[in-house]
């Protein structure tokens, strides 16, 4: 590898409802995979980032080699029905359902009319406000019923069944499990570079 050559440039696009967390997941990416040391966690404050700067720029390396991302989310200047990512997050909020079935019923079908160009996209799904998630009531399972929450296995499920290539949770706010899937999220953005792409085999993988 030429090392005088410009490190290659990633495009990762997260797609979700409004107020599911993608801000504030962006602002704990900003802060780096360990942003104070290998066992900081929270609490400290998150940056204040606006939404004119997108894209969000993240410097990374990995495997020896420098990466650069940038990073939308659906309030991008630049429309994200525009954009041509290298790598797609599909957001829900892990304590309200209806952000889940939006994902199911709009938020997929996005990533396969407007991002059909590579078969080698990946896709995540991702969890995010895992630290509001509560345990199901009694009268909410009443006849078979669910709770307004999404459990591990329900996200899972759902992530196979639209044919993720990952499926992670995480708290942006407490900093739970955000070192991981921040990991992962460079890791699979850095794939994105090889003759192969960043597509799981074997179906889709849980963090």
């Amino acid at each position: 590898m030429n090392s005088s050559a410009p490190p290659p440039e990633i495009t990762v696009l997260l797609l979700g409802d409004a107020e599911v967390g993608k801000s504030t997941f962006l602002s704990r990416l900003s802060l780096g995979i360990r942003p104070h040391g290998s066992e900081d966690l929270p609490p400290y404050a998150l940056p204040k980032l606006r939404d004119l700067n997108q894209p969000f720029t993240f410097n990374i390396s990995l495997y020896a080699r420098p990466y650069t991302l940038h990073f939308h989310d659906t309030a991008s200047p630049t429309h994200y029905t525009l954009l041509r990512p290298n790598f797609v997050i599909l957001c829900y909020d892990i304590s309200k359902r209806s952000t889940l079935t939006s994902v199911q019923n709009h938020w997929i079908t996005i990533v396969n009319t407007h991002f059909n160009y590579s078969e080698t996209l990946p896709v995540m799904l991702l969890g995010l406000k895992r630290d509001l998630r509560k345990e199901w009531t009694a009268e909410e399972t009443k006849d078979g019923g669910r709770g307004e929450s999404i459990m591990p296995g329900e996200g899972l499920n759902t992530a196979q069944e639209l044919l993720c290539d990952r499926y992670a949770e995480c708290s942006a706010q407490t900093g739970e499990l955000c070192r991981e899937v921040l990991e992962d999220v460079a890791k699979l953005s850095a794939r994105t570079t090889t003759e192969k792409g960043a597509k799981t085999e074997g179906g889709c993988v849980a963090m």
